[in-house]
């Protein structure tokens, strides 16, 4: 489901209203021809906006859009995305000659989980050349060049606003193609410590303008892209993952396939919640000498208190069969166009149609199922989000239905005390 900004509405100016309009045109246009000239005046405003850092600008636009044309909020969203992530940029060469790149900011996000701390920060140099130099050899075409930031970003130091991530593609874009070093990021937000969380790399890649990027593009490739892309991210995980281990020492990791920036973000907060569940069961059973099965999982549905009924996302308290104290919880936020219905299948043939689509607490309790919880109980009732006004950690629902904070019982050893 589309998440809407909580900013005011005010009227737009002449700029919103400008993306606004070409937003419209794109939805309403009748050919190709027509829809592509359109999306190259809206992403012509956007790229103004986003030089001169008009972050507001585009935001009040989203704002204006997401309650009065979806349709229009999707254009914008899918085209400030598009033009805050790559470029088409000119570089004049020595002897005077232009030459046109491409440029895509590409996000390698990494799952991790650990009873102890997941780290984040600079990466040394010897581990920067090894992972850019598997980078390139395993996923991008030939002829590409790439620079990777020296830092290991958490989800909470990573551009904030498309503003911000113009700038960081093209920061790197321009380290690429001089071949000139970066500098880690110094003034980055610290990141609270979870059991599972997500790490990321992130690289510009830069080719000549219409060229490929990735393996799968090359004309060799192209009748069978989507083995060559299952085989890259073979050998990307095979190759990089004892050295990505160094930078997470104490650490389960898996790799995930390195993709355009926004939706290798969007596919990895997806799979962090069934790590996340793992995870939490793995860390209980050992902290406390018990087994999954003396375990109670309780999900609850949480919203906003203006929404409609919507939630938001299922929180999951765990308990011990034989108390209903809440001693640990995990947060399973919705994204994208899910909801409590569940997404209909993919794919082709008459049987996906039948399929009735897995909800989001079908997942849910697959994943506890698999991790030996078997007690599991599910409350109707949508509650409003809340949490502690101490701590700022959410509430969830114990067995009887009432909102409680997550304490592990007082006997237990120190550990992680944040909920994913």
């Amino acid at each position: 489901m589309r998440r809407s900004s909580k900013a005011s509405s005010q009227k737009l100016s002449a700029e919103s209203q400008r993306l606004a309009t070409y937003a419209q045109a794109v939805g309403q246009a009748a050919s190709r021809i027509e829809e592509r000239a359109w999306e190259h005046s809206l992403d012509a405003q956007l790229q103004k906006l986003l030089k001169t850092g008009h972050q507001d600008t585009i935001d009040a636009t989203l704002n204006a859009l997401f309650k009065e044309d979806l349709n229009a909020y999707d254009v914008v969203m899918d085209g400030v995305e598009a033009v805050s992530e790559s470029s088409h940029i000119s570089i004049e060469t020595a002897d005077g000659v232009s030459k046109q790149f491409d440029v895509l900011l590409v996000a390698a996000p990494i799952l991790a989980w650990t009873r102890f701390a997941i780290a984040s920060g600079p990466v040394p140099s010897d581990i920067l050349q090894t992972l850019t130099a598997h980078f390139a050899a395993h996923l991008l075409a030939e002829g590409t060049q790439l620079a990777m930031s020296p830092t290991l970003f958490s989800i909470d130091q990573l551009p904030r606003s498309h503003v911000e991530t113009y700038g960081k593609v093209h920061k790197l874009a321009q380290a690429a193609i001089k071949g000139t070093a970066l500098k880690a990021d110094t003034k980055v937000p610290e990141t609270a410590p979870f059991l599972a969380d997500t790490r990321y790399l992130l690289v510009a890649v830069v080719a000549p303008a219409g060229a490929p990027l990735f393996r799968w593009q090359m004309p060799e490739h192209q009748s069978n892209f989507a083995a060559e892309r299952s085989s890259a991210l073979e050998q990307w995980r095979t190759q990089a993952t004892s050295t990505v281990s160094r930078l997470l020492p104490g650490c389960g990791v898996e790799l995930l396939l390195p993709e355009a920036y926004y939706m290798a973000c969007r596919e990895a907060d997806k799979l962090i919640r069934p790590v996340s569940i793992r995870a939490a069961v793995h860390y209980l059973t050992h902290t406390l000498d018990v087994q999954p099965s003396e375990l109670r999982a309780v999900i609850a549905g949480f919203g906003e208190e203006s929404a409609e009924a919507q939630v938001d996302e299922y929180r999951v308290a765990f308990t011990q069969r034989s108390s209903s104290d809440v001693i640990y919880g995990v947060v399973w936020p919705l994204y994208g166009q899910e909801d409590e219905e569940g997404t209909p299948p993919e794919g082709p043939g008459a049987l996906t149609a039948l399929l009735k689509p897995l909800t989001p607490v079908d997942d849910i309790i697959a994943h506890l199922n698999a991790a030996g919880v078997t007690q599991i109980k599910k409350h109707n009732e949508r509650y409003v989000v809340e949490f502690c006004d101490d701590c700022g950690a959410p509430l969830f629902a114990d067995p009887q239905g009432e909102l409680a904070h997550a304490e592990m019982p007082e006997d237990a050893p120190a550990g992680t005390e944040h909920f994913h």
